[in-house]
């Protein structure tokens, strides 16, 4: 590609430049290259972006040099550029966000050296309810993606319990993380305290391993179960975005037998994947996140749980394990799932708290 070039897309026309601009410098992966991906991964990409508040984090000097978030659109942008006006209780005032509801408003947004898409849970005309249920699993050194994996599936066998449905994708960076489909009506309220109740458990059941607390003194070695991303003013790297790590690797959807298997070898570079092969494995597996975006989830009620104790989830757990047991029937998606490292019973939990 030239170092400038004007291209039209859906009708509209956008001037790309500095398009040989060296962003990831280990490697020599352009700007130009950058947009090139986001290009080409945008069938897959744009609907789990659109609607949804968007904060960028852009590198115009390349991944290692210091970037900026942007939360508020830029005023020199297109007027077909959609944008959503949402409340900022620190600014005391609207915060227009852009909604990549498009190719053309995805292009542009590369082309600002945009290397990282942070959208909201919510959709911006909902934006108290969330989505999905999110963990982001952040391993503290030496701990890597695989101590991720591990704390993954005991997060997932708690799902099953609840009939809940949960995808995995890599952070692109270091970790792992979880997404439970919900599109239907709740709230920060709800989602957020089960989260953190969910974290404690795990952390009070595998204290070796899990900590529900960011403090970083406490987390050499260990998997910290980010619950707090579960809120309205906060964002989560987008599944399909790059990271601004040495070489362009992306935040990835993948399977639960291919984390089953990466626990099994031991082996964190089977979680790692570059733009390239993202966009081979889309063309072969389609988009694996579909689910995100349709399955409709409802989260269980419990007793307490408003005040995030892990009690309430672990009675929830056993409750949930003495339905199953006397003969309800278990969902389809919960059936022949990889078996993976320890699993974690609903009446061990309890006892152990």
């Amino acid at each position: 590609m030239s170092a400038d070039h004007v291209v039209e897309i859906e009708g509209k026309h956008l001037k790309l430049t500095n398009l040989d601009k060296v962003l990831y410098p280990s490697v020599g992966f352009t700007k130009g290259q950058v947009i090139d991906y986001y290009a080409r991964i945008a069938p897959v990409l744009v609907p789990h972006l659109k609607n949804k508040p968007l904060t960028l984090k852009r590198y115009p000097n390349g991944v290692n040099e210091p970037p900026f978030f942007e939360k508020n659109a830029t005023k020199h942008r297109p007027d077909w550029i959609k944008t959503a006006p949402i409340w900022s209780e620190g600014n005391q005032r609207d915060v227009n966000y852009i909604l990549c509801n498009d190719l053309a408003t995805l292009v542009w947004v590369a082309n600002l050296a945009a290397i990282e898409l942070h959208p909201s849970l919510s959709l911006a005309q909902d934006i108290t309810c969330p989505r999905s249920l999110v963990f982001d699993l952040d391993p503290g050194p030496p701990a890597n993606i695989i101590q991720c994996c591990q704390v993954a599936f005991w997060l997932r066998t708690i799902f099953e319990h609840f009939e809940l449905e949960s995808l995995p994708k890599t952070s692109g960076s270091k970790g792992l993380q979880i997404y439970v489909p919900l599109n239907t009506k709740t709230s920060y309220d709800e989602t957020k305290p089960l989260a953190h109740a969910l974290a404690r458990l795990l952390e009070n059941e595998h204290r070796d391993l899990v900590v529900s607390d960011m403090k970083k003194a406490i987390r050499t070695n260990k998997v910290f179960v980010d619950w707090s991303q579960n809120d309205e003013h906060k964002t989560t790297i987008s599944v399909y975005a790059l990271r601004a790590r040495e070489r362009p690797t992306v935040s990835t959807p993948v399977t639960w037998d291919e984390v089953a298997h990466a626990l099994k070898k031991k082996d964190a570079s089977l979680l790692v994947f570059e733009a390239p092969q993202v966009l081979d494995r889309v063309e072969k597996m389609g988009d694996l996140f579909a689910p995100l975006l349709t399955l409709k989830q409802k989260l269980p009620k419990l007793p307490g749980i408003a005040e995030g104790k892990a009690e309430a989830v672990a009675t929830g757990l056993q409750i949930a394990a003495q339905a199953q047991s006397s003969g309800r029937k278990r969902p389809s998606a919960a059936k022949k799932r990889p078996q993976a490292g320890k699993r974690s019973s609903p009446e061990k939990l309890r006892k152990r708290i």
